[in-house]
C-alpha cells in the first residue's frame, strides 16, 4: 500500500504534542508538508521529528494543488478552522481538524455540509472518544448497569489557568470564547458520546468574564501559551455554568479557567437509578452500584493506551477506508450546538429552546 501523504497546517503546541509524534510513528504515513506562517516553527518540527522529506511552507494555499497529497491536520487558532478545513476539502483532501469544530455552530454546519458535498472525511480532535476509560464507561452505561441515567454533573474548574492572556485564546474574535469553548468542548463532547448523543431540548446558562478582565491585576504562577500580552484583548469567559435538558438526563456544568478557590476539580458524575460513576478526567473512574442487597464500589483497572495515538491512527484508517468514525463531524456537531446555546442563553438572559 502506498503511504498516506499528510500535511500539518499549524506547527504549534498541539502539533508538537500530538499530531507530529503520532504521524511519525504510523508506518502508513508520510508527512509531506509542514505549514506555518512562522517558517521557523515548521522547520523546528521537521528537525525535531526527523521529517526529512517534508517541505516547509508558510501558506497552506500553496499545497492545495498537489494531487499526491491525501489529507491534512488543521492545528490552527479556532477562527481559522472552518475556512481552512473547507478549502482543503474542496481541494480533495480529507481533514482532521483540532477542537473545537469552529467558533460558531453556523461555521461548523458549513464544514459538515462541505464534507458531505465533496464526500470527504472530516474528523474533529475530540480525543476523549479514544480514551480507554471513557469507552469502558460508555459500555457500562449501555449495559444498563447504572439503570436510568437521570443526571450528569460536570466540573472543569481550575484555580488559575487562563492561557496566553492578551493573545488569541482570550480574543473572542479569534477564539470564539473562553473556558467553555476551550475546555468545555472536551467535557460536553465526552458526555454526549457516552450517552449516545441524546436530543437537546433546552439550554440555560451564563458565562462570566471576571478574574481576567483587568489583566494586569490577574495574579498567576505560570501561564500556558504565555507570556501575557497586556496590550492585547481579554473579552472571553473565564467561568461558565449551565443546565442542559436532553431527551435523556439533565446535564449541569460548571467550568472555570480561573476561580478564587484553590481546589481544582476535573470530574464528571453520572447518576443512575441503579448505580453511579465518578470519572476523573483523563484518568480512571469509580463505579458504585447497589446489587444483591449491598453497595459496592469498583475502580476498573484497564490497560492504558495513548488516546492521541488512537485518534491519529483512527483518522488514517478513515482516510484509507473512507468510513466515518466516532470522531466524524456528524457525531460531534451537537457539542458545538450546545456551546452556542449556552452563549446565546447568557447573552439573552433566558432559556434557549432547541427542540420540543
Amino acid at each position: 500500500m502506498n503511504k498516506i501523504n499528510i500535511a500539518i497546517i499549524g506547527c504549534g503546541t498541539i502539533c508538537n504534542s500530538a499530531h507530529a509524534p503520532n504521524y511519525r510513528q504510523n508506518n502508513n504515513v508520510c508527512v509531506k508538508y509542514l505549514v506555518d506562517t512562522i517558517p521557523n516553527k515548521a522547520s523546528a518540527v521537521k528537525e525535531k521529528f526527523n521529517f526529512s522529506n517534508a517541505e516547509v511552507r508558510d501558506d497552506y494555499k500553496s499545497i492545495l494543488a498537489d494531487k499526491s497529497l491525501n489529507a491534512v491536520s488543521v492545528c490552527l487558532p479556532n477562527y481559522l478552522h472552518s475556512q481552512v478545513s473547507c478549502e482543503c476539502m474542496a481541494a480533495g483532501l480529507d481533514v482532521l481538524c483540532e477542537k473545537p469544530i469552529a467558533t460558531s455552530y453556523s461555521d461548523a454546519k458549513t464544514m459538515q455540509d462541505t464534507a458531505n458535498r465533496y464526500n470527504k472525511i472530516l474528523n474533529i480532535g475530540v480525543v476523549n472518544r479514544f480514551d480507554v476509560y471513557v469507552n469502558e464507561l460508555k459500555n457500562v452505561i449501555a449495559s444498563g448497569r447504572l439503570g436510568e441515567v437521570y443526571h450528569v454533573y460536570c466540573s472543569f474548574r481550575n484555580h488559575r489557568s487562563i492561557p496566553g492572556m492578551g493573545g488569541w485564546f482570550t480574543t473572542k474574535k479569534m477564539s470564539g470564547g473562553g473556558v467553555l469553548i476551550d475546555w468545555g468542548i472536551h467535557f460536553i463532547d465526552l458526555i454526549m458520546y457516552v450517552l449516545n448523543n441524546p436530543d437537546i431540548n433546552t439550554v440555560t446558562g451564563n458565562v462570566y468574564c471576571e478574574l481576567g478582565k483587568n489583566m494586569r491585576e490577574y495574579v498567576f504562577e505560570n501561564m500556558w501559551a504565555g507570556p501575557p500580552n497586556y496590550d492585547g484583548i481579554y473579552d472571553v469567559d473565564d467561568y461558565v455554568t449551565a443546565l442542559i435538558r436532553t431527551s435523556g438526563p439533565t446535564i449541569s456544568i460548571n467550568g472555570a479557567w480561573a476561580q478564587n478557590i484553590l481546589n481544582d476539580d476535573m470530574t464528571i458524575e453520572f447518576l443512575g437509578s441503579k448505580g453511579g460513576v465518578k470519572l476523573r478526567y483523563r484518568q480512571d473512574f469509580d463505579l458504585t452500584v447497589s446489587e444483591n442487597g449491598k453497595i459496592e464500589t469498583i475502580t476498573p483497572q484497564l490497560e492504558p493506551k495513548d488516546a492521541f495515538t488512537e485518534e491519529i491512527n483512527s483518522f488514517i484508517d478513515c482516510v484509507i477506508t473512507k468510513k466515518k468514525s466516532r470522531a466524524n463531524i456528524d457525531n460531534v456537531i451537537k457539542s458545538q450546538l450546545i456551546m452556542d446555546a449556552i452563549y446565546d442563553s447568557s447573552r439573552l438572559k433566558k432559556e434557549v429552546k432547541l427542540f420540543d
